[in-house]
């Protein structure tokens, strides 16, 4: 099985981890990681790493991301979505008081770069375990806030009445930096509204330049005609600079080579060094950065690991 990226369609109910171990199954190796989960109720794009691709993804999940979402207004949850248990609903006169102008006005407050307290079931590890695992434990957990830039945010439908009968539903789509929580999202414009708020539906649609209308379903993945190749993932989600042979060969032994041809980058900003063969294939053979006037080898990808 060659090396690649490759965009899994993740459906709801199971978890990011179930699709990779589906997918070593599928390719018939252990060395398949992701590029950021998604939660079990989730659907959307996950970015999978095979064989010596892994190594990409270090350099992936930092990428923007975008979403579309549902936020249910009018009750909180233990677990800020709907997996959680509701906490007390607010009263029908404070639902009827969220006019679209007030929300349009709680939607601005949360866009643009903001201060975050991702949700407490969140996966980051608080003294080296899992914030979601202490909740299950009975924990107590106080995350810190964090800087987040949300880019968009913007609502493509309000629903009063029928499914959403005593709460306000929002469709919503989200542009942001990795890191950012749609969850918590959900919960601040809530509480800005003074009704509380939750997530009821989740889907990521794109991580950096990677969509997931060109994701494979899970159900019909054929790893080997899906998997993109290292070198075009590469020049999806980084600056490029072309080598020629003898530059491959010097990254290859971890030398240096001129950066004359590289593009300008700030210093330690991963630069894609990409040869192209003479039979029109390219290979990723290693991710570099500037050193001066040279480029200097981080991460190498062996022939074997770089088609």
């Amino acid at each position: 099985m060659n090396s690649g990226i490759l965009l899994v369609d993740k459906p709801q109910g199971i978890t990011s981890h179930d699709v990779v171990a589906r997918t070593r199954r599928l390719a018939g190796t252990r060395r398949v990681g992701h590029a950021g989960t998604l939660d079990p109720m989730a659907t959307g794009l996950l970015v999978l790493g095979v064989n010596g691709s892994t190594r990409l993804l270090t350099y992936l999940v930092g990428l923007d991301k975008e979403y579309v979402a549902t936020i249910r207004l009018g009750a909180g949850s233990s677990t800020d979505d709907a997996e959680g248990e509701l906490l007390d609903a607010a009263s029908a006169d404070l639902i009827d008081a969220v006019d679209d102008a007030r929300i349009a006005s709680g939607i601005a407050k949360l866009t643009g770069v903001i201060e975050q307290v991702p949700s407490a079931v969140s996966a980051i590890k608080v003294d080296g375990k899992r914030a979601y695992q202490r909740v299950r434990d009975g924990e107590q957990v106080e995350l810190k806030a964090r800087t987040v830039t949300i880019s968009a945010f913007e609502v493509l439908d309000v629903r009063r009445g029928g499914d959403a009968d005593g709460f306000v539903d929002l469709d919503v789509r989200v542009e942001c930096s990795s890191g950012t929580y749609i969850r918590a999202l959900a919960r601040d414009l809530g509480v800005d509204l003074g009704v509380g708020g939750h997530l009821t539906a989740l889907r990521r649609t794109r991580i950096g330049r990677f969509g997931v209308a060109e994701a494979s379903v899970l159900e019909d993945l054929d790893v080997a005609s899906a998997l993109i190749g290292a070198a075009d993932a590469a020049e999806l989600a980084l600056p490029v600079v072309h080598v020629d042979a003898q530059q491959a060969i010097d990254l290859g032994h971890g030398k240096r080579i001129d950066a004359a041809g590289a593009p300008d980058t700030v210093k330690g900003a991963p630069i894609a060094a990409v040869a192209d063969l003479e039979d029109g294939a390219r290979r990723l053979v290693a991710i570099v950065e500037r050193r001066g006037d040279t480029l200097k080898v981080v991460v190498g990808f062996p022939l074997e690991d770089a088609s």
